[in-house]
């Protein structure tokens, strides 16, 4: 059975935060409304779109090699194809979408109707089996029950969308929305905290504070949300050791059941980023800290989040067990996901994709009928063997260095040798590992591969 994520973008913000390098944009509510119609447009005519736009956009059955030798001879060409017609829902039995993430951006500024718009043209197109009615009974055409997209695991349950995650800022939420979004079948939420400071808050150019978080969490517990995803940054502007741990101890306060944890990007990107680079002293730049001091506030995290009891499954994120994001998931197994959305990204296993990043661009391309996409690259078994390595390595259970080696008909024990004797990585049998003392580095690692 082939799963499917849906990823749709949502790219309006309430004000530019100083170290985003995203392409979003701060913009009235009433562009909210045609950006979801011409959203709706896509999901439904995607296959049109993307026919047009030059993308095959089939399927692939397997990540690795073996998908791509059959898209280049063909030989097994209708392995790779949707038995859908042109047009309609996805009638595939062994194609079903299990995760959706909505992220942006910060989506939880669209009315809980919108969210409610576009996951109903999702199940519309995504939800249905070969014989016509909605994998678990609903025949096509109106809504489905709540219980259908709640991330139950009972084995009746197999085919139902298992995670739709929403992305939030604190500020954003409301009594209102927090229910309209459950009835919408979001079951998680991962939150943008970023810290629990709020001079580093106000530096960084955010709009929520301390309080907020503990204000808004409260509201999304009682609305029956059990998923919350909090994010935190390690580098902000006037970080140090001690609220650093703040954070920390604030967040194991609140108990949420996913970490993400990030060092902060320094790239022309963004505002700080230029700064930094320039040297700079706007937006706090020179209050900064130093790369070791990141790399030390990264390790005070998998201390703190391992004792208590958070499960390291990939480097910037952590989980309670069976909490682990099962959308993200499929970036770093390099499974099939859609992207929708102005600059949403997409792959197919064999193709990747990007859409314009312009909204107002996006919205009127696809009003004319046309899909504006911006980056469209057909894979070599060269450059799916460099990303097999780099986000298999991503995660904290490693890769199986045996199978890749019979996938892709390649000798990668060389490669391996240096970086282990280097303690770089840790071998064990065929499975290689990244050092859990060397994650902070792991760059030197990934760039080493891919010499």
């Amino acid at each position: 059975m082939r799963k499917l994520g849906i990823y749709v973008q949502v790219p309006f913000c309430q004000t530019k935060c100083t170290y985003c390098n995203f392409h979003t944009g701060v913009v009235a509510s009433s562009r909210f409304a045609p950006y979801v119609e011409a959203v709706c447009r896509e999901i439904r005519g995607h296959r049109e779109l993307l026919k047009a736009a030059g993308v095959d956009g089939s399927l692939g059955c397997l990540p690795g090699r073996n998908a791509l030798v059959r898209e280049a001879d063909k030989t097994a060409s209708e392995t790779l194809r949707r038995p859908a017609s042109e047009g309609g829902p996805y009638t595939d039995a062994d194609l079903w979408v299990d995760t959706v993430y909505i992220g942006g951006g910060t989506p939880s500024l669209l009315d809980s109707g919108h969210l409610q718009s576009i996951l109903h043209v999702i199940r519309e197109m995504f939800g249905e089996g070969a014989d016509g009615e909605e994998r678990g009974g609903r025949k096509s055409g109106g809504e489905p029950p709540h219980s259908q997209i709640s991330g139950a695991t009972d084995e009746g349950s197999a085919r139902k969308i298992k995670e739709v995650t929403l992305e939030a800022d604190p500020e954003t939420v409301e009594a209102g929305k927090a229910a309209g979004w459950v009835g919408a079948g979001i079951n998680r939420v991962s939150f943008g905290l970023q810290s629990f400071v709020d001079q580093e808050l106000v530096a960084a150019g955010r709009m929520h504070r301390r309080a907020d978080i503990y204000r808004a969490v409260p509201i999304l517990r009682a609305a029956g949300i059990r998923n919350i995803s909090f994010d935190l940054i390690a580098g902000l502007p006037h970080q140090t050791k001690e609220s650093w741990r703040q954070s920390l101890e604030e967040l194991g306060g609140l108990a949420p059941e996913h970490v993400s944890v990030y060092l902060l990007e320094i790239d022309e990107g963004s505002r700080l980023g230029k700064e930094l680079l320039h040297g700079g002293g706007k937006y706090s730049a020179g209050a900064v800290p130093s790369e070791d001091e990141m790399a030390e506030f990264y390790e005070m995290a998998q201390g703190a989040l391992g004792a208590a009891g958070y499960h390291h499954y990939e480097i910037s994120n952590w989980a309670r067990p069976g909490f682990e994001s099962k959308h993200n998931l499929k970036y770093w197994r390099r499974e099939a996901y859609l992207g929708f959305g102005a600059g949403a990204h997409s792959f197919s296993g064999t193709e990747r994709w990007a859409n314009a990043h312009d909204a107002a661009e996006y919205v009127s391309a696809v009003q004319g009928g046309r899909l504006p996409v911006e980056q469209h690259e057909k894979l070599t078994a060269e450059s799916a063997l460099e990303e097999e390595l780099f986000l298999g390595l991503r995660q904290l259970g490693g890769i199986d260095v045996g199978r890749i080696e019979r996938e892709y008909g390649v000798t990668l024990t060389g490669k391996f040798d240096p970086l282990a004797l280097a303690g770089l990585v840790k071998r064990d049998g065929s499975m290689v590992r990244l050092a859990p003392e060397k994650l902070s580095v792991s760059n030197e690692v990934f760039v080493e591969l891919i010499r």
